[in-house]
This record gives C-alpha cells, sequence and structure tokens, in this order.
C-alpha cells in the first residue's frame, strides 16, 4: 500500500513521516528527492519521478511491506501515473502548516535564497494543495497542462468533490505539538490499514475502473 505525506515545502512533512514510522511495522519511509533534483526540473520531472516511486512501491507491495512517501505529488498526480492501479491501496495526508508559519520556515532553511516571488510561489502552491484536496474540479490545468504525455488524467478528472474515492486527509500543523501530529500521522496509517483490510479502501484495486 503506499501512503502519501504531500503538501508545499516547509509544512513538516518528512520529520514527521520518519518519526512514525518508527512506532509501526512493515512499512518504510522515502522521500520523495531523496535521489536529488536536477536542475530545471519540471511538471515531467515530477510526474516521471511520480511513477517511479509508485513503481517502488510495488516492489515493497511484493514483500508485503507498505510505502510511506513524502513529497509535493497531490492525490491527482498519484492517481494519474501509469502503475497506481496496481497498487493494492493508497492513501493520501496533505501536511499543512499556516502561510506565515511556512514563510518563516522557509527564511530559516535557507536564508537569503528565495525572494519575495519565490516565497510567494510556495504559499501559492500551498493554497492551491488546499483546494485541490477538497474538490478535483478546482484548477486542474495547474498540474494537467504541458503535464508528461504517460499521465493518466482521464481516470479522475470527471469525479466530483463527494465521490468516496477523492479523500485527502487534512493534517495542519500550525501551533501543533510535533508529538501530537506524528500520533495523527500514525493513528491515520493505522486507520488507512484497518480498513484496508476490511474491504472498505475507495482506493483499492479497482479504483481505476
Amino acid at each position: 500500500m503506499l501512503f502519501k505525506l504531500t503538501g508545499s515545502s516547509c509544512s513538516g512533512k518528512t520529520a514527521l513521516a520518519y518519526a512514525a514510522v518508527g512506532r509501526l511495522r512493515r512499512i518504510v519511509v522515502h522521500d520523495f528527492d531523496e535521489l536529488g533534483v536536477p536542475e530545471g526540473a519540471d511538471l515531467h520531472w515530477r510526474h516521471r519521478m511520480t511513477e517511479m516511486w509508485v513503481r517502488r512501491a510495488l516492489e515493497y507491495q511484493e514483500r508485503g511491506v507498505d510505502l510511506l512517501l513524502t513529497g509535493q505529488s497531490p492525490l491527482g498526480e498519484v492517481l494519474a501515473v501509469p502503475s497506481a492501479p496496481l497498487l493494492n491501496g493508497i492513501a493520501v495526508c496533505l501536511v499543512d502548516v499556516a502561510d506565515e508559519v511556512r514563510r518563516a520556515r522557509l527564511a530559516e532553511r535557507s536564508p537569503g535564497r528565495w525572494d519575495a516571488p519565490a516565497v510567494d510561489a510556495f504559499l501559492g502552491w500551498a493554497a492551491w494543495h488546499r483546494q485541490h484536496a477538497l474538490d478535483p474540479r478546482h484548477r486542474p490545468d495547474v498540474i494537467i497542462d504541458n503535464s508528461w504525455p504517460e499521465m493518466a488524467w482521464h481516470r479522475w478528472t470527471n469525479w466530483h468533490a463527494d465521490d468516496p474515492r477523492w479523500r485527502t486527509q487534512l493534517l495542519d500543523t500550525t501551533d501543533q505539538p510535533v508529538t501530537e501530529s506524528v500520533d495523527l500521522v500514525e493513528r491515520w496509517i493505522t486507520e488507512q490499514r484497518d480498513v484496508y483490510q476490511a474491504g472498505q479502501l475507495a482506493l483499492s484495486h479497482g479504483w481505476a475502473s
């Protein structure tokens, strides 16, 4: 099963993932960018890498191990990569934080690296994530226009917000102790596993048809 922690930069995805996985069995964690980000990485690159990570999840799946992946690919991109329907289950959680906190974290992480337009772009991407998590009809062009040709967007572009398959857990870490956020990630993974075992996970085998 693939568990995906998504969201814009500096929301705390990676730290939460590594802390939560330490409490669970038969699950590994990887960061989307751990293999490096090439100069000029674009939408095509992110889509191709999302497919690569889904294939890695399938390798773990064969061994009975789940993958918890952190990165910025939203639910719509995960569902559209070629190999996504082969996963036995998919669950996505948006890790979010207030804009002023994200601004402060960006400044602390890379002092002087990001100018005002770049920071605004991170905040705009975060705002888009929030709406995408709620409704597949919100600005799908942001990830579809000029995308990798192998993406199968038709799998979900006719869905509505009330479709049970369009489900992203929301986790806002603003003013929340890290330990509480880790507890919530651990609980989310456990609950999604239980739902899958009960045969009630909407994004399990057959969701694409």
